[in-house]
């Protein structure tokens, strides 16, 4: 694995986003990098940042406004040549069907529960390296 990771993360909500980089912590496993997380608050920030080839994976909010991540992970599964693995977030459990429309790697519901997030999002960067 490389020294470190970077997490793109999306959600329209700043509370939503520090809500996740808490409970990932600096690593969200022993045997995963440090993860550096690169914030994004619009599609257009998301597609940007994918355009670099420099994400190990993705954390979408699937309650973002004005586009969830559940449209915005269905749109780069299919446009992003070797996207990266999603990990998006739920407000229901009963949406899990959903996630699985948009293509998502992994889902957790919102709020996050910090072991949950945390392995959800280290199984994730493993499999990608």
């Amino acid at each position: 694995m490389p020294p470190s990771a970077t997490v793109l993360l999306y959600s329209s909500d700043a509370g939503t986003r520090a809500q996740v980089r808490l409970a990932t912590g600096r690593k969200p496993a022993s045997d995963i990098p440090p993860v550096a997380f690169l914030e994004c608050a619009t599609v257009d920030a998301v597609l940007e940042a994918l355009g670099t080839g420099r994400i190990d994976a993705c954390v979408l909010d699937g309650e973002a406004v004005p586009l969830g991540g559940m449209g915005v992970c269905r749109q780069i599964k299919n446009e992003v040549f070797q996207c990266p693995p999603v990990l998006l977030l739920i407000a229901r459990p009963q949406d899990a069907w959903l996630a699985r429309w948009s293509l998502a790697d992994a889902t957790v519901t919102l709020p996050v529960e910090p072991v949950e997030l945390a392995a959800a999002l280290a199984a994730l960067l493993r499999a990608a390296h």
